[in-house]
């Protein structure tokens, strides 16, 4: 999205990888406890806001957020707020 709007905009993103996903070694036995923290995910839900967009024209941004939503495993839909 930055490179789409040729660094002229600000984005904010809206979502935030806060929950741990841990795991345990492989061949590991079972039991000794809970597994070292692999990494960080975020669930998004439904209608969730993602990402925003400001200081460019509205054609702009909705090219950014098309090229954006190639990306994402999700279906997405741009909303304007006027």
């Amino acid at each position: 999205m930055t490179r789409a709007i040729k660094r002229g905009g600000k984005i904010w993103i809206r979502i935030f990888p806060d929950k741990p996903v841990t795991t345990k070694g492989a061949e590991m036995p079972m039991g000794k406890g809970k597994g070292a923290v692999d990494h960080y995910v975020a669930i998004v839900r439904p209608g969730t806001v993602m990402f925003e967009i400001d200081g460019v024209t509205k054609e702009l941004a909705k090219e950014a957020m098309d090229l954006a939503s190639y990306k994402l495993p999700c279906k997405t839909k741009v909303i304007y707020r006027d």
